[in-house]
């Protein structure tokens, strides 16, 4: 049975080198409609419209007061005043710095998001090649047990066939649609979610082969070019840059506030104008706030240093992972693809050699490690995928 399974799996292994499939194509269209990432990039558009308000100088005041003397003969008294406050000249620089850095980690937010939904997209995707290689199969063994199951009810109509063997045929011919039926319901419920993700239009992935994969480097330059292009891993970074820029603003807010204008005043016939100005003492308002901002700053590294680390050790189950699918993957590759087992059964059953009881266990045995090599197939290109994720 060893060396019959081997033959098996040389039948129906396949190489690691795959033809290029439409997979981009449906990635690029979902990138193109998704309403998600719609609504992400207007969020982040707005956020950064925000950032760049309330940087721009006060409002400026003007106040008049109206004062009637008493008695009568004390004449009345006029004050004009128009004034312009503004916070200390370094802060305006400062908050501008500070702005510059929250518009560029909206930037990094965005794509880190669409990164992941792009992710969802491709792994649907996957296990939908994955659905579709496995239907065919499922197809064939259907009709070969529909063609054994009329064979033996014409054996048994002209009695040389036993009503045993019609019912193993049946048994086996319901095991196999259930799992036929059952597939091509995942495959419509897969359709489905890649009809969600592109916005509600329908689109068609019928593909049958992955993607083609790259040459994947060893695991610590891997695990550099990941990192540099962890989108998470910029925005915690970022994170400290922006509490940094808080901070300075924050130490810039605490110098005095100046007003400047023009006083007009008049009494008594006599007229006064000249120059206001003023100054605001920072002694209540901005108490605690660098301590705060400092406290943010303390977080922000504390998160950066919990990311790396978790991190580093994700790629590196991840890559342990992709080593020894690869491995399994390429000793199926080097099997001799020579013989079917599957045809030779069908010889030995018609020739009598074989019962029909030992003919479906057999073939059950050979279909179930078929079926076996496929989810390994599959589970591979998820693993590169999830490695690769930085390049989407």
């Amino acid at each position: 049975m060893k060396n019959s399974l081997i033959l098996f799996l040389a039948t129906f292994s396949f190489g690691l080198g795959y033809s290029q499939s439409n997979m981009d194509v449906v990635l690029a269209e979902i990138a193109k409609n998704n309403k998600t990432i719609q609504a992400n990039t207007q969020y982040w558009s707005a956020q950064k419209v925000q950032y760049q308000t309330g940087n721009s100088l006060y409002n400026p005041t003007i106040e008049y007061d109206y004062l009637k003397g008493s008695p009568a003969d004390a004449g009345n008294q006029t004050d004009i005043v128009v004034t312009q406050s503004f916070d200390f000249p370094t802060v305006y620089g400062k908050k501008n710095q500070l702005a510059d850095q929250q518009i560029l980690q909206a930037d990094l937010y965005l794509q880190a998001a669409n990164q992941a939904l792009l992710l969802e997209a491709k792994m649907i995707c996957i296990e939908l090649v994955y659905r579709n290689k496995l239907q065919i199969p499922l197809a064939k063994r259907k009709g070969a047990t529909e063609k054994w199951l009329a064979q033996f009810n014409r054996k048994l109509e002209t009695g040389d066939g036993t009503i045993l063997d019609v019912n193993k045929a049946e048994i086996q011919l319901l095991e196999i649609k259930k799992q036929f039926l059952e597939n091509a319901s995942f495959i419509a419920k897969l359709h489905e979610q890649l009809t969600s993700l592109n916005g509600g239009t329908a689109i068609a992935f019928k593909g049958e082969a992955y993607f083609e994969v790259p040459v994947i480097a060893d695991f610590d330059t891997l695990e550099k070019e990941i990192e540099a292009q962890d989108y998470l891993r910029k925005t915690l970074e970022q994170d400290k840059v922006i509490a940094q820029k808080q901070i300075e603003v924050s130490k810039a807010m605490a110098l005095p506030k100046m007003e400047v204008g023009y006083h007009y005043q008049g009494i008594l016939g006599q007229t006064y104008n000249g120059f206001h100005t003023g100054i605001s003492l920072p002694l209540w308002e901005s108490k605690n706030r660098v301590k705060l901002e400092k406290a943010k700053m303390s977080f922000a590294e504390t998160a950066l240093t919990e990311h790396t680390n978790d991190h580093y050790y994700e790629i590196k189950q991840l890559y342990g992972r992709y080593e020894s699918l690869k491995s399994i993957l390429e000793d199926y590759e080097k099997i001799n693809k020579s013989a079917d087992p599957i045809k030779l059964l069908d010889k030995a059953l018609s020739a009598g050699q074989i019962s029909v009881l030992e003919y479906f266990v057999e073939t059950n045995y050979y279909n179930t490690t078929f079926n076996s090599y496929l989810e390994i197939e599959k589970e591979y290109y998820k693993v590169v995928a999830t490695l690769l994720k930085y390049q989407l």
